[in-house]
């Protein structure tokens, strides 16, 4: 596809080889056009592929979310996320699956419910979710993962249509519901979609912020039909979103004592003009210090609100280039992922959309303003797909982040329908090219990648601490898929697990610089993303050749700066705040 001259322009100048932390100021106009003019990497040879290992494993139970073949309301549409999280600080990432439920209702005893599941450290998984006190029935939405109480156990807090849940985990395997004592009940029934445990003032709690989709009652939604937003390509199917009222965002802020206070208006993040949030990611996107916040949003402009940090927030979206595509138009966003995937020293953003149109690939050319390089990045040739969870991730470890998304329709009625759209759709694979080019490698990844599905969440973390990183999948109607990625090249590579002391003990929001001679990477540890999910708090970096780590540098929230040296590769290590070494195994 043929690139015009303002999305070359662009291009070229948001892709100086930006060391973090540092203006584009600081660097020639000849180093840009070094890195412009440096060709790209391709091979026949894939260098890994992915294995479905999920019954193997013990991920058998069933997620259900609405009609099977018909779906009367919006409501049935939008699926679960997953999350890879450590609940019991033995090192191995355990999987925490949302499930939701049908308008029939289910038999008594019969309803579905969300699941935890143990890492038995052997490949398999164990389902402790009634012993861990979190059985729970109703239309589940996403989870995110965070310490919030600084206690040493990570704690989980699930959206749903109804009443968000906050469960404190207890240390000894057990769960306790502390939603109302935690003063995060609503008074009314709402749409919780995306949500992340951010500390957006920098005192050393978590706060936590949670978009909102759509006001909905079951009593008065409109009918499949009943008017043009219920129509597709001829089809009468499922209303909305457009037509109806849209939500607003929250955000709690952390007291100190295990409570939140609701400070969403105070804060600037409850925006009063409707929009459809859905998949959310915090990052410090200008490099600043201070955790930003995006919003995926679903047929109106995206959402990124810029820290100001006094405790409020400015949606400067429109501006900084990322509400849009490169056309000005809003689109259907879901999913959200955050990387430096051209190593330039700043976050960039994948989100991914609805039908007919192309996700999007907002580059950031620093200080928070994007350009949506999809069309010169290569990745918007498939504009038939849904999307949904995404993810960059380096799955062959040669330290530039790959691309991953599922995919699945909204509209069930069209598998019987002579239409060029499918319900259920492949996951795409794309690899990195290292000169601001993806190639799209699916088909050479394995059929768990090609193969037809419905998925919605996704999250990414290496369960098998093999050190290459896997996915485990929300496949809505179906059972999970758990992608275990198995990988042919002798890359090294470091995993990075970080404790907090006067930072948040997750250490949430800290910003880590991993340099091997000339390659040098940038990644956050973050709550939530993806769509609805929740990845491996631990930071994973791809090593190459490389056989030490030269440095690791970590800026914590609270402004400590620690350096760590000739690090050893292969390893998973833990990294205490204002420690002199790394801890390691």
């Amino acid at each position: 596809m043929s690139i015009s001259r303002r999305s070359f322009l662009s291009f070229l100048c948001g892709s100086a080889a930006l060391a973090p932390y540092l203006p584009v100021s600081a660097f020639s106009k000849e180093r840009v056009a070094n890195r412009i003019a440096k060709p790209g990497f391709s091979s026949s040879e894939l260098g890994y592929s992915f294995t479905d290992v999920a019954a193997k494993a013990g991920l058998t139970a069933r997620n259900y979310f609405g009609g099977g073949t018909q779906k009367k309301y919006i409501l049935e549409t939008t699926g679960c996320g997953v999350a890879f999280f450590d609940y019991d600080n033995d090192g191995w990432l355990d999987i925490f699956i949302v499930n939701g439920s049908r308008l029939e209702g289910f038999p008594e005893g019969k309803a579905p419910t969300n699941h935890l599941y143990h890492n038995n450290r052997d490949g398999t998984f164990s389902d402790i979710t009634e012993k861990a006190g979190l059985v729970r029935h109703g239309w589940g939405q996403g989870v995110c993962v965070a310490d919030y109480d600084n206690d040493g156990f990570e704690d989980l807090f699930v959206t749903y249509w109804g009443q968000n849940v906050l469960y404190h985990n207890n240390g000894d395997g057990t769960f306790t519901d502390v939603t109302r004592k935690a003063g995060l009940s609503s008074s009314s029934s709402r749409w919780g979609t995306g949500s992340a445990f951010l500390d957006f003032d920098r005192d050393g709690h978590l706060d936590l912020f949670v978009s909102n989709y759509i006001v909905f009652d079951l009593k008065t939604a409109p009918d499949p039909g009943s008017n043009p937003y219920c129509q597709y390509r001829g089809l009468a199917v499922n209303c909305g979103p457009r037509g109806m009222q849209g939500e607003s965002n929250l955000l709690y802020r952390n007291n100190g004592d295990g409570t939140f206070t609701d400070v969403s208006v105070k804060s600037g993040v409850n925006l009063l003009s409707g929009y459809y949030g859905l998949g959310v990611v915090v990052a410090d996107f200008d490099n600043d210090g201070w955790p930003d916040i995006y919003v995926a949003t679903d047929t109106t402009p995206s959402i990124l609100f810029r820290n100001n940090h006094d405790g409020t927030f400015t949606d400067i979206a429109v501006l900084a280039g990322c509400a849009y595509d490169e056309n000005g138009k809003a689109q259907g966003g879901m999913g959200l992922a955050a990387a430096d995937y051209d190593r330039d020293g700043w976050l960039d953003v994948f989100k991914t959309n609805f039908s007919e149109e192309t996700p999007n690939l907002y580059h950031n050319r620093g200080k928070s303003m994007f350009h949506d390089v999809v069309y010169s990045a290569g990745i918007a040739k498939n504009t038939r797909l849904v999307g949904w969870g995404s993810g960059f991730f380096d799955p062959d470890n040669d330290g530039w982040p790959d691309l991953f998304y599922c995919n699945g329709h909204v509209y069930p009625e069209i598998a019987r329908a002579a239409m060029e759209a499918q319900y259920l759709q492949p996951r795409m694979l794309s690899r990195n090219l290292r000169n601001g080019r993806l190639e799209d490698v699916s088909s050479q990844a394995g059929t768990p990648v090609q193969v037809l599905s419905n998925g919605r969440g996704c999250a990414f973390g290496d369960f098998d601490n093999d050190g290459d990183v896997d996915i485990v999948i929300n496949n809505m109607n179906d059972v999970p898929s758990l992608l275990r990625c198995d990988r042919k090249n002798g890359n090294h590579w470091i995993k990075v697990r970080l404790v907090g002391t006067r930072s948040n003990r997750s250490g949430i929001g800290a910003r880590m610089k991993c340099v091997t001679g000339d390659l040098v990477q940038i990644d956050e540890v973050r709550s939530g993303g993806s769509y609805l999910s929740h990845n491996d708090l631990r930071i994973h970096f791809g090593l190459g050749a490389a056989e030490k780590v030269d440095l690791l540098e970590i800026r914590w929230p609270s402004g400590q700066v620690d350096n760590f040296q000739n690090l050893a590769v292969d390893r998973i290590v833990v990294a205490k705040e204002g420690a002199r070494d790394v801890e390691g195994r």
